[in-house]
């Protein structure tokens, strides 16, 4: 090779080495490009974290606020609260706080030093009235009462036509009635009824026992009964659904311990609630006791309870008819004569009836058969009717 072909040849080659070496450096310039990129956008997330978590400490650090109650807005925009440690203030309230919002018995937050309106709360319903809303409707339904159709026709005149019919009565010129109070026996179906109702209306159930309105502490009872009429105003129409309220509205006596006449101040809040100066509008009430004897006068009377109906034990015809019900869905084998399992139940109500369809049941289950037979039926009368009798000598024993 020639000099000047050997110094072409030399040029190329290096022309060749500066392209390559010109498309590493770019590609090395692009990598540290968007490396830097990278890094710019992770400080920018780490700035971010590191403000949230000052905000966050900052936040934890905040002293913290009292709970107070709003007793009177003056002329000159400060406010008379009672906080929970006793005594009324006279304080101001934060200009982050709307001024509208602040009314009076609102809860509002204070500061703890200041004792300065740091912002309104929501208003809180206690756990106990919260969670006696019923969600899910039982499904008992009419059909799956005997023996009750005139008591039904009342409590549904009562109770359901008011709410779904309320026009009717308007038309008419009567006022409906407030309160239905089921008196009976043990176990005749008082708050089967109730259970029903709750299935066939589109109202709110509210449902609570009476003895969960017995507290403690002076004035909580009342607190409570406050608070359950005030969501079943708010979440009208509604109907409450009190069982054993012979637990709060005993006759009120004259000689009386301190938790007595906590009792008495719980069933004069109710006396208030269900006949006072706020009207119930759609909200009817239903009661169930079987102790009508000590409730007290006052809680008796028209205007509160209107209706006090009857729940009897069954007679023959609804016996035949409970024994029918509870039966539907047993696997019997042979036709069985329900007449006659009635008439050896004199006295019975229908939860002693549900009690011997489920005896016989189980002496299907100890002889390991898929099917009831009329023997079983037999020998569980038997047994829950004599159980039933040595249930009652041992209460006369013991009275």
């Amino acid at each position: 090779m020639s000099e000047p072909e050997a110094a072409q040849h030399e040029s190329f080659d290096r022309v060749n080495f500066l392209e390559l070496r010109n498309s590493q450096l770019a590609e090395a310039i692009k990598r540290v490009e968007s490396e830097r990129h990278y890094m710019e956008a992770e400080i920018l997330r780490l700035q971010r974290e590191v403000k949230r978590l000052k905000t966050e400490l900052d936040r934890l650090r905040y002293p913290p606020l009292i709970v107070g109650s709003v007793r009177d807005i003056l002329t000159d925009g400060r406010v008379v609260v009672k906080s929970s440690t006793g005594p009324d203030f006279v304080v101001n309230s934060a200009e982050t706080v709307e001024h509208a919002k602040i009314t009076i018995g609102s809860r509002v937050a204070l500061n703890k030093q200041t004792l300065a309106v740091m912002g309104v709360l929501p208003a809180s319903l206690d756990p106990l009235v919260a969670a006696s809303e019923i969600v899910d409707k039982p499904n008992v339904t009419y059909t799956e009462i005997g023996g009750l159709g005139d008591q039904i026709r009342d409590i549904r005149e009562s109770v359901e036509f008011p709410l779904l019919r309320g026009e009717l009565y308007r038309k008419v010129g009567v006022e409906p009635p407030k309160g239905v109070l089921l008196i009976g026996p043990p176990g005749t179906g008082k708050t089967l009824i109730a259970k029903a109702v709750a299935h066939h209306t589109h109202a709110t159930f509210v449902r609570l026992v009476g003895s969960e309105l017995v507290q403690k502490y002076i004035g909580e009872g009342a607190r409570l009964v406050r608070e359950l009429f005030q969501l079943a105003r708010d979440k009208s129409p509604t109907i409450i659904f009190i069982d054993e309220v012979d637990s709060i509205g005993a006759k009120r006596l004259e000689v009386a311990t301190s938790g007595d006449r906590e009792v008495q101040r719980t069933l004069m809040q109710l006396l208030a609630e269900m006949d006072g100066f706020e009207p119930l509008a759609n909200v009817k009430i239903i009661a169930a006791t079987n102790r009508p004897d000590i409730l007290d006068e006052a809680l008796l009377r028209p205007g509160r309870f209107d209706r006090i109906i009857e729940i009897p034990v069954p007679n023959y015809i609804g016996r035949v008819e409970i024994f029918k019900i509870h039966s539907r869905g047993m696997a019997v084998k042979e036709t069985i004569d329900f007449e006659s399992l009635a008439g050896r139940c004199e006295g019975a109500t229908g939860a002693d009836i549900k009690a011997i369809c489920t005896e016989a049941g189980m002496w299907a289950i100890r002889e390991e058969r898929e099917y009831v037979t009329a023997a079983d039926f037999e020998r569980a009368i038997e047994k829950v009717v004599g159980e039933e009798e040595l249930r009652k000598e041992s209460v006369t024993m013991f009275a």
